[in-house]
């Protein structure tokens, strides 16, 4: 992971709010998603698993290709994530935003590597797709352990996005 050479590179601004120009519009959606999710799960903070949840919620087409991909069905898969990841005792009110605060620090790295690898895709903003990938081979993924459990490995996860995002590319 690179580190950001000056403040302005950062993806949060130096109060910790997210800087809205390093995210393309769906990319956004997705992330209002995942605090959308964090909080119905009740989740005092957005976490990684969050973020897969926000992606699937509202998916752009990319995600959507990838999903076909796999022979996955985005909706049920969602509802697989939340039930996972539900927590009864958490609070569904939890005041949470798009801030580095209410990130942990998976979520943090994950999004910094996010930037990283739109960047070298010559992207100026993240876009889901830049999301789901560096959620699937960030070390230590959860979400990715979740597939391995049901035999799905990272690496197919992986290499199907990889082909969605070429797809696009194409047209």
């Amino acid at each position: 992971m690179s580190i950001p050479q000056t403040p302005e590179e950062d993806l949060f601004l130096p109060g910790g709010k997210i800087r809205a120009n390093r995210l393309t519009p769906p990319a956004a959606k997705a992330l209002d998603e995942a605090i959308r999710l964090a909080r119905e799960t009740r989740w005092d903070c957005v976490r990684s698993p969050h973020i897969f949840m926000g992606l699937l919620a509202d998916p752009d087409p990319v995600v959507c290709n990838w999903g076909r991909r796999l022979g996955a069905d985005l909706p049920k898969l969602l509802g697989q994530f939340q039930e996972l990841f539900h927590q009864e005792a958490g609070d569904s009110a939890a005041v949470l935003a798009l801030h580095r605060e209410f990130l942990s620090d998976n979520a943090l790295r994950l999004l910094r590597e996010a930037q990283t690898r739109a960047t070298d895709h010559h992207r100026p903003a993240i876009t889901p797709v830049d999301l789901l990938i560096t959620l699937l081979t960030s070390t230590n993924s959860i979400v990715a352990d979740c597939f391995e459990r049901i035999g799905v490995t990272a690496a197919k996860l992986t290499e199907q996005a990889v082909i969605a995002e070429q797809q696009a590319d194409q047209f």
